[in-house]
């Protein structure tokens, strides 16, 4: 298990810290650390207080996903879904949520709106080639994959 250091911010003190609900969970949820409901209209986006700050381990990131009950009862999900928190980030974790819905929804204090999920990272190096590898796919993309358009197939 990975050690990450967490502040709880001034707003965010009384909510408790994000915890694993099963033994097998990948994410923790986040919650939302604000004093009064607020109102997100169909097609409105707002960035919502966590009332957290980390400091994770060098060759970690955290992934911040939206909540899957939230996306199928509600239509609420992330503008920028995965966000990512970068290993030298220490400000607080914000959710940019947005209401995909047909109808306003609350968001009331305390509500668990995002997953957190604390992941290694890989930093790729380039270099540069003149040319890449052949393979079947070659080219073909956004879609072609299983319809026999990839390069290869008839």
């Amino acid at each position: 298990m990975t050690e990450v250091k967490v502040t709880r911010l001034p707003h965010g003190a009384d909510l408790p810290l994000p915890a694993y609900q099963t033994a097998d969970s990948a994410g923790m949820d986040l919650m939302a650390a604000i004093a009064a409901p607020v109102t997100l209209a169909p097609g409105e986006r707002r960035l919502i207080a966590t009332g957290l700050a980390i400091a994770l381990p060098s060759g970690y990131e955290a992934q911040i996903r939206p909540r899957s009950g939230l996306a199928l009862r509600d239509g609420i999900s992330q503008v920028n879904a995965p966000g990512t928190i970068d290993a030298d980030y220490r400000g607080e974790i914000g959710i940019i949520l947005i209401n995909h819905g047909d109808t306003a929804f609350e968001i009331t204090p305390g509500m668990r709106i995002a997953q957190m999920v604390v992941a290694p990272v890989v930093q790729a190096h380039w270099r540069e080639v003149d040319s890449l590898d052949e393979t079947d796919r070659g080219d073909s993309g956004f879609g072609s994959t299983g319809t026999g358009k990839a390069a290869g197939h008839s």
